[in-house]
């Protein structure tokens, strides 16, 4: 991409800051590309999922599903193998359901009854779905006008504790950090933005972040020639400078800096807390980074909510994700 085209874009991305009048101007003055629904391919299997080799033949049929026989490894498999499609023993049908249960944001009980499937299963679905949906996430590369900023939630512990003890006494969902400010009690959450609807969040310690916390989460992830809006944490100076980017800090007191702000970050994280707060109720600080990356694709992400479940399903059945129901429940009560 040509110096011009980059400055081009970051163009664009400003106008997105305009007003309803001024961002029908500009757009009607431009060539617009027609919104076309993505239609789901058949996969193509190209390589064995067990040894990549590419010497495979057919191998009959299993459950309608066609098997096929690797002539190097001599271990059989289907489309499915390796996906989180694998041995679910439910139809293509009732994955589909789900998937628009899932971008409607329905909760678990309400998918459950929608979809004719156990509490526990919709559950373990909802998170192979989001764990498959990281990588997606880790491909997104942030460009134009990008934003950061960090937003703070209170450890939780919510959910069973067969195999856990709370290092501290059980309390009501809502209820404020013992420590005043920004503590270990709180779970730190960089995440990225620009102007056209990616973003990246993760978690990256307990407390306020330091440059190594911020590098885990957006060291690499914004292209060169960008320009990047924070807010005046320190961190991010060292940060930006190492990746050798355009950087605007917004001081302290201040909201913007000339037509750059970071107002797209903060309704990102308002709508991130609503979310959670109060469609979901609260989730788990173990499965926070999940939330995020639902956040991220049926939130914030533009798109139609049509396309958005053609895309989730087209890639859950394309992206190879090895992850058992029975591993989901035993992750750490805090994934840092």
């Amino acid at each position: 991409m040509s110096g011009i085209t980059k400055k081009l874009d970051i163009l664009k991305q400003l106008f997105e800051n305009l007003s309803d009048t001024d961002k029908q101007v500009f757009l009607t003055s431009v060539s617009q590309k027609e919104q076309v629904t993505k239609v789901i391919q058949p996969k193509q299997i190209t390589n064995c999922p067990h040894c990549q080799s590419t010497h495979f033949v057919k191998n009959g049929t299993k459950c309608n599903n066609q098997r096929y026989l690797c002539r190097d490894c001599k271990k059989s498999f289907v489309e499915q193998t390796g996906t989180i499609l694998y041995n679910s023993q439910k139809d293509i049908e009732v994955w589909e359901k789900y998937i628009h249960c899932m971008i409607e944001k329905y909760p678990l009980r309400k998918c459950a009854k929608i979809c004719n499937i156990n509490l526990a299963t919709a559950f373990a679905w909802r998170h192979k779905i989001l764990d498959a949906l990281q990588n997606m996430m880790n491909e997104v590369e942030l460009d134009g006008v990008a934003q950061a900023d960090e937003t703070y939630s209170t450890i939780s512990y919510k959910g069973n504790h067969k195999n856990f003890n709370l290092p501290r006494p059980a309390h009501k969902r809502g209820t404020r950090a013992t420590k005043r400010g920004i503590s270990k009690e709180q779970v730190c959450v960089p995440c990225g933005v620009n102007l056209n609807g990616l973003s990246i969040a993760r978690i990256s310690d307990l407390g306020k972040p330091s440059l190594k916390d911020l590098q885990k989460v957006l060291d690499g992830k914004v292209a060169k020639d960008s320009v990047f809006v924070t807010d005046s944490l320190r961190p991010y100076q060292k940060l930006l400078l190492d990746m050798n980017l355009s950087h605007i800090r917004i001081l302290r007191g201040k909201r913007a800096v000339g037509t750059f702000n970071i107002q797209t970050i903060n309704s990102y994280y308002s709508r991130l807390k609503n979310m959670i707060v109060h469609r979901f109720k609260g989730v788990t600080t173990k499965y926070l980074n999940n939330y995020l990356v639902y956040h991220n694709f049926v939130n914030f992400a533009k798109d139609s909510l049509a396309n958005k479940e053609a895309v989730l399903l087209d890639f859950i059945r394309k992206t190879i994700c090895y992850v058992q129901s029975a591993d989901v429940a035993k992750r750490p009560a805090i994934s840092v």
